[in-house]
C-alpha cells in the first residue's frame, strides 16, 4: 500500500512538472497551417493490420521502407503510422486536389535494406504504379537512391527519416526532396546543448559502421564542442550493421573510464546493444536517437532503463488538451490490436511514432494547399512553410529544403506516465531551434541569395 501511494505521488509530481515544460515548450507564432486534432475521425475501429486501400482515383504514396529481412520492424513501424493517417484521412472523405476528392493509396516498396533493391522498388512505384508521392526511409545510402530516382521522374519525396547532412548538400540536393527529419548536425547540436546541462564529462561513442553512424558521431562531437568544449572523447568505434554479439564493444568502453555513451543506433541494433550492456553489467547512461523503442526497454525492465538520455525532435508529454485527445485516441485503438501491433511500441504515439505521424499530416496539408499532386504545384507551397502539430512549430527552410524546430531531451525516470514495464520519459528539456539550428550546405548556390 505504501509503495502504491508513493508511486501515485511521484505521477502527480510528474504530471505536473510534464505539464509545465510542455505549456512552456508549446508556445507558437501562428503557422501558415496546423493540425485540428478537432476533425480527426472517429478512430476507434482502425486497424493496421486491417488496412484496406480505397479504389478510384485516389492520391497514390509509395512507401519506401525495409519490410523484410532483419530491419523489417522498421516497415512494420512505418505501415502503422501511414496506414493511420490514410484511414483518417480518408474517413473525412479525402483531400480536394485538381477539383476532385480523392483517398488516400499506400503501396509498399522493399528497400531490403539494399541500394540494389532500393533502386528497383522506386522504379516500380514510379513508372508501374504512378505514385504521386513518396515517403522513406530508415538508411542515407538508400534515401540518396529514392531521391534521385524521385528527380529522375519529377515526384515529391519526403524524407522523414535519413538524417545524414550530405543528403541536401550541393552535390545531392535537388528540388523534389523535402526532408522533414533533423539532420546529423542537429541532433548533435541539440545533444551537445543538453549534456552542457549535465554532470557527465568522459564520452565513448558507437554508432553503426555506415555514412550515418559516422555522420552523427562527428555531429556529437560538434555539438560537445561547441556547448561543452571541457568534455573527453575517451573511445569511439564502429560496428556493421544488424550485429548480434556487442560484447567486445562493450567490454572496449566499460574498460575506458567513460561515464557515457553515444550512440546513433536504430532498431534492432538499438535494442541489442542496450540488452547485452545491462546483461554484462554496464549501467552507464547513453545518449541517444532511436533507444527508445518500448519492447526493447522492457527487455532490461525499469531498472536497465533507467538514466537513458533521449534526445529527439518530437516529445508527446501529453501537456495539452490537443495532445490528450490525440494520444487517448490513438491509446484506444491500439487496444484492441492484434500482433504484431499489439506490443508495448504502439501504445502510445510517441516519439519516432508521434515525429512521422507530424511529418505525413504535414505532407497532406502541403498538397491539400497546393490543390494538386503535380510536383511543381507543391513546391512553391511547401518552401518556406510552417505547419503546427500538438503545439509545436515545423519550419521548411526554402533554399535546402530542410526543416527545423525546437528539439527535446529527456532522462529516463521510473514510475512515469506511460508503462509499468519500464523507465520513460521524466522532466522534458527543451533546446529551442535557435540552438540546434541546421548549418546551411556549402557551395549550395540557393542557399547564398
Amino acid at each position: 500500500m505504501k509503495y502504491r501511494l508513493k508511486k501515485l505521488m511521484l505521477i502527480v509530481i510528474c504530471s505536473f512538472c510534464l505539464l509545465l515544460s510542455g505549456i512552456m515548450t508549446h508556445s507558437v507564432t501562428a503557422a501558415d497551417a496546423k493540425f485540428d486534432v478537432n476533425k480527426l475521425s472517429d478512430m476507434s475501429d482502425f486497424d493496421p493490420n486491417d488496412f484496406v486501400n480505397p479504389t478510384g482515383d485516389t492520391i497514390k504514396i509509395g512507401i519506401m521502407q525495409i519490410f523484410s529481412g532483419a530491419g523489417a520492424g522498421n516497415g512494420e513501424l512505418f505501415w502503422a503510422v501511414n496506414t493511420w493517417v490514410a484511414h483518417d484521412i480518408n474517413k473525412r472523405g479525402g483531400i480536394l486536389v485538381d477539383g476532385n476528392k480523392k483517398k488516400i493509396e499506400l503501396l509498399k516498396g522493399d528497400t531490403k535494406s539494399s541500394p540494389v533493391a532500393t533502386k528497383k522498388e522506386v522504379e516500380k512505384l514510379c513508372l508501374q504504379d504512378d505514385v504521386d508521392l513518396i515517403w522513406g526511409t530508415s538508411g542515407t545510402h538508400l534515401a540518396l537512391v529514392i531521391q534521385n530516382t524521385a528527380q529522375k521522374y519529377k515526384k515529391i519525396f519526403m524524407n522523414c527519416l535519413a538524417l545524414s547532412d550530405q543528403l541536401m548538400d550541393a552535390p545531392n540536393f535537388n528540388r523534389y526532396t523535402f526532408r522533414t527529419i533533423m539532420n546529423t548536425s542537429m541532433h548533435g547540436l541539440a545533444s551537445g546543448y543538453y549534456m552542457a546541462s549535465r554532470p557527465e564529462t568522459k564520452f565513448y561513442i558507437l554508432c553503426q559502421d555506415y555514412s550515418f553512424g559516422h555522420a552523427m558521431a562527428e555531429g556529437f562531437k560538434a555539438g560537445l564542442k561547441k556547448y561543452k568544449p571541457e568534455a573527453e572523447i575517451v573511445g569511439e568505434e564502429y560496428h556493421p550493421l544488424f550485429m548480434k554479439d556487442f560484447a567486445p564493444y562493450i567490454t572496449k568502453i566499460m574498460g575506458s573510464g567513460a561515464d557515457c555513451v553515444y550512440t546513433a543506433d536504430w532498431l534492432p541494433d538499438a535494442g541489442n546493444l542496450l540488452k547485452q550492456s545491462r546483461d554484462l553489467g554496464m549501467k552507464l547512461p547513453f545518449v541517444n536517437l532511436f533507444m527508445d523503442e518500448p519492447n526493447g526497454l522492457a527487455a532490461v525492465g525499469p531498472e536497465g532503463t533507467k538514466g537513458l538520455l533521449h534526445v529527439n525532435q518530437f516529445m508527446s508529454v501529453m501537456a495539452t488538451p490537443d495532445e490528450q485527445k490525440f494520444g487517448m485516441a490513438w491509446n484506444n485503438a491500439w487496444k484492441s490490436w492484434k500482433k504484431p501491433y499489439n506490443t508495448l511500441l504502439y501504445k502510445w504515439a510517441g516519439g519516432t511514432i508521434g515525429k512521422t505521424l507530424a511529418d505525413t499530416y504535414w505532407l497532406l496539408s502541403v498538397v491539400e494547399r497546393a490543390g494538386s499532386t503535380d510536383a511543381e504545384k507543391i513546391i512553391p507551397v511547401w518552401e518556406g512553410d510552417e505547419y503546427e502539430y500538438q503545439g509545436a512549430l515545423y519550419t521548411m527552410r526554402a533554399c535546402d529544403h530542410q526543416a527545423y524546430f525546437n528539439c527535446y531531451a529527456s532522462e529516463y525516470i521510473y514510475p512515469n506516465l506511460w508503462f509499468e514495464e519500464l523507465s520513460g520519459i521524466g522532466n522534458m528539456f527543451i533546446i529551442p531551434a535557435r540552438y540546434c539550428m541546421p548549418p546551411l550546405p556549402e557551395n549550395l548556390d540557393r542557399c547564398k541569395k
